[in-house]
């Protein structure tokens, strides 16, 4: 069952009703300013740190799902007929409806009554506002007399200050209302140098900033009572709950359209900003009233709109395939590459699924993020890698999470989860093999922000590998510490007591659990940090790396083996996880992914035979599960990980962020029909079909889908902000299609399935165009044995260097 359609030429997703299975939404802005919007106008805006500086209230887990948003309410003045032409919140019949979800802006468009209502959002480039256009049209035979109410409830700025402390919240909220325009401007004498405003292009009725007053008493947003009496109260919030909502009157020609425009915005006072009284609550409009007068005018509008399209075209042209498949160009050249340029601003932090409140931006996050994003805007990767660097600690360690605005560790989360140094490598790695910019490894990075105690970033590096290597268990394999990639598998929790509460261990090597994870990541990252200090001329460390390396394969070979796949880890008290010793939870996704891709078990045939186990096994028609048999009930030594029901989560859930590992891992073995079925299988334009099941929206992937063992398998959950995103566009573009960034070129290398007769692509690197085209023999699932390079052959399958603005054509054949 479909909810809407793709339109793939506007790059835009079509809702044509508005009750999809789950709000359906979309992210604007790109840069400091952001907000998310749903398919129904639901959603809350932000400057730079969806806690910190939240410009929106919005209530998460509410009934209905999606209440809270950029509303607008238009009224039949003849008639006290009244609606939302985003059907929420009044949920009235339309006549029409349809929203268009496009890059980083969405439309909802609605009629009823003969009245057309078309509402854009968006949020300009380089400004920290967002626009909301309304063009309203009389389609009668008649004129016709309407109201225009438009409504947002400010959030107190920490929104998890506005959530809980509501004996001071009640009391603070304080607005200005001048030249039409409201001004928001709560706490801001006491600790804050900002304010929002809200203004509207067109004279005002009246006004409201006051929630009660607006609703009216025992009301809610779906019967506000100013809406409903066809008339502004011009309330002015003192305490309580500030709101902003302008009233338009309306007189239109039948036929006619009219264009009303209101900016939403965020600003802060000049630092020479001087009031009398010192500390008085005075504005200084000075700098603010230009921009919002530039934007109220329509033209503007238009022009920053198209701008922003412009943007994306520069950003998605970077790469473009052509296939047999249209899922899978509809994917990495629109929403796949869109999807990693918004978790790349978002991280984790905030969505439908997380309230900008609990988490930050997450540092083994971020990392694996950039390699989906670093081809599209390099220097914001670089920006990126040195403000993660700066929050790790002296030691190697690092904290799990840091706050976007202050770029702090944040220290209500902490550090020990023992995977996340070594992202670090890895992410830089990915940078240079697209850049080739190795002075980011001579840039001085503090630790901890520590003022003085700055380093290079390549020390940061050396403390990352080092962080692993000074932690290693009973088996020589890392210690997992709190976590590894699986934050729910805790094996340092035990109960010395049946019954008794369980402890959690603390000492400077994270308790005695280790992680065959974390041992694959480290012969990745090891290998990786060999070919940076190569890059340096670091020929002895570069050795030094290698031989790590070695010598953890053969740990994880000796004791990380299981048989028939890699075990997961081993508990606080030395059992293995993840074995077929284990009554549940006897294999896991994760070793298997992680260990192929560090080229463990690629010539003795372990590689092999554990992704043959993962096909046995794990391999579901909605995806491959984390791990089998489920658990069954908690077990106390394994921590998080089995307090979710079967099926659900880290429990045997589809855990859409591991399928790619799995499908790069077939890859690299040569095994393209497989790495491709399981790519369509999380696929979100493929599941479109499925949308009453797979509920979230078809565009973008979701970090979970139902497992097997759950009564709603297939049903995802926490879509958009994923690494996911990342590590599938990274499976499909550089595996699978085989466009790999390397130091010494781009390799052309694909793995394809048997029935495709090869496909197309453009690829920006370097500054230069490179033009390539594979063709592949029916039925063929070899590789590719040389390139024709600009009608040159070159032997093997990297194409050279060339110069910035060079076009580069590359051909490719697979014979065999």
């Amino acid at each position: 069952m479909r909810f809407g359609h793709f339109d793939d030429v506007r790059r835009e997703y079509v809702i044509d009703r508005p009750d999809t299975p789950l709000p359906w939404i979309n992210y604007l802005g790109t840069e400091a300013y952001f907000g998310i919007v749903s398919n129904t106008a639901g959603g809350y805006s932000f400057y730079r740190d969806a806690r910190l500086r939240r410009l929106t209230r919005y209530r998460y887990n509410n009934a209905p799902f999606d209440v809270g948003g950029r509303y607008l309410y238009v009224r039949d003045d003849a008639t006290g007929d009244y609606w939302s032409p985003s059907w929420q919140p009044t949920r009235s019949r339309l006549d029409e409806y349809e929203c268009r979800h496009g890059l980083s802006y969405t439309r909802i468009a609605s009629a009823r009554s003969g009245i057309r209502v078309e509402t854009l959002y968006f949020v300009p480039l380089g400004e920290t506002l967002e626009i909301w256009r309304a063009r309203v049209t009389n389609e009668r035979d008649t004129a016709a007399e309407l109201s225009l109410f438009s409504s947002i409830e400010f959030c107190l700025w920490d929104a998890q200050d506005d959530a809980t402390n509501f004996q001071r919240n009640f009391s603070t909220g304080q607005v200005e209302v001048a030249d039409g325009v409201i001004y928001h401007k709560t706490e801001y004498r006491e600790r804050r140098d900002h304010f929002a405003y809200f203004a509207c292009s067109e004279p005002l009725a009246g006004f409201d900033t006051q929630r009660d007053t607006f609703l009216g008493a025992y009301r809610g947003w779906d019967q506000p009572a100013a809406v409903e009496r066809g008339a502004a109260f011009d309330s002015i919030a003192h305490g309580w709950a500030p709101i902003g909502s302008h009233h338009v009157r309306l007189s239109l020609a039948p036929g006619e359209s009219r264009e009303v425009v209101f900016v939403l915005g965020y600003a802060e006072n000049p630092q020479d900003a001087k009031f009398d009284p010192p500390g008085s609550q005075t504005l200084d409009k000075r700098t603010v009233r230009p921009v919002i007068e530039h934007w109220l005018r329509p033209e503007t509008v238009a022009e920053g709109f198209a701008e922003l399209g412009r943007h994306w075209d520069v950003l998605l042209g970077g790469l473009r395939v052509t296939t047999p498949d249209p899922d899978t160009d509809r994917m990495v050249n629109i929403w796949n590459a869109y999807q990693c340029m918004v978790t790349f601003n978002m991280s984790r932090s905030a969505s439908f699924y997380e309230s900008g409140i609990g988490r930050g931006m997450g540092f083994r996050d971020s990392n694996q993020d950039l390699l989906g994003f670093v081809h599209m805007i390099p220097e914001r990767a670089r920006e990126r890698i040195l403000d993660i660097a700066a929050t790790q600690k002296a030691t190697g360690g690092a904290y799990h999470q840091y706050q976007p605005l202050t770029k702090r560790g944040n220290n209500e989360i902490g550090e020990g989860f023992n995977d996340d140094p070594l992202w670090l490598v890895l992410g830089v790695a990915a940078y240079l093999k697209e850049t080739g910019d190795a002075t980011i490894l001579d840039e001085p990075v503090p630790f901890d922000n520590a003022p003085g105690s700055e380093a290079p970033l390549y020390e940061h590096l050396r403390r990352s590998v080092r962080y692993t290597q000074d932690r290693l268990g009973p088996h020589g394999l890392p210690l997992i510490g709190r976590a590894d990639w699986n934050d729910c598998l805790n094996l340092n929790c035990f109960s010395d007591t049946p019954g008794e509460p369980f402890q959690t261990t603390e000492n400077a090597h994270g308790g005695a659990a280790e992680s065959v994870f974390i041992a694959g990541q480290f012969v990745l990252a090891a290998k990786e940090m060999a070919a940076i200090a190569e890059l340096r001329g670091l020929d002895a460390e570069a050795a030094e790396y290698r031989s790590a390396a070695e010598k953890m394969t053969g740990v994880i070979i000796e004791h990380g083996w299981d048989g028939a796949w890699f075990r997961r880890a081993y508990d606080f008290h030395g059992r293995p996880i993840g074995s077929g010793e284990d009554d549940e939870g006897q294999i896991f996704i994760e070793p298997q992914g992680m260990c192929v891709l560090a080229g463990v078990g690629l010539d003795d045939g372990l590689a092999v035979r554990a992704l043959r186990s993962v096909a046995e096994r794990l391999a579901t028609p909605h995806g491959i599960i984390l791990q089998q048999p489920a658990y069954s009930g908690y077990r106390i030594e394994l921590g998080e990980i089995s307090s979710y029901p079967p099926g659900y989560k880290e429990n045997a859930g589809i855990f859409c962020h591991t399928n790619p590992w799995i499908m790069i891992a077939e890859a690299m073995v040569g095994n393209g029909d497989r790495a491709f079925d399981y790519y369509r299988r999380i696929n979100p334009s493929v599941r479109e079909t499925l949308s009453e099941v797979h509920r979230c929206e078809p565009y973008v992937y979701a970090q979970m889908i139902a497992g097997r063992d759950a009564p709603t398998h297939g049903e995802a959950k926490n879509s958009w902000l994923t690494g996911t995103a990342a590590w599938n566009f990274a499976a499909i573009t550089q595996w699978i299609l085989g466009l790999r960034p390397e130091a010494a070129g781009l390799r052309v290398d694909p793995v394809l399935p048997a029935d495709w007769p090869g496909f197309r692509a453009t690829r920006a690197f370097r500054g230069a165009t490179y033009e390539i085209t594979v063709r592949k023999a029916a039925g063929a699932t070899g590789r590719v044995d040389h390139l024709i390079v600009d009608g040159e052959r070159v032997d093997g399958t990297v194409a050279p260097l060339a110069a910035p603005g060079a076009t580069v054509r590359v051909e490719a054949v697979i014979e065999g």
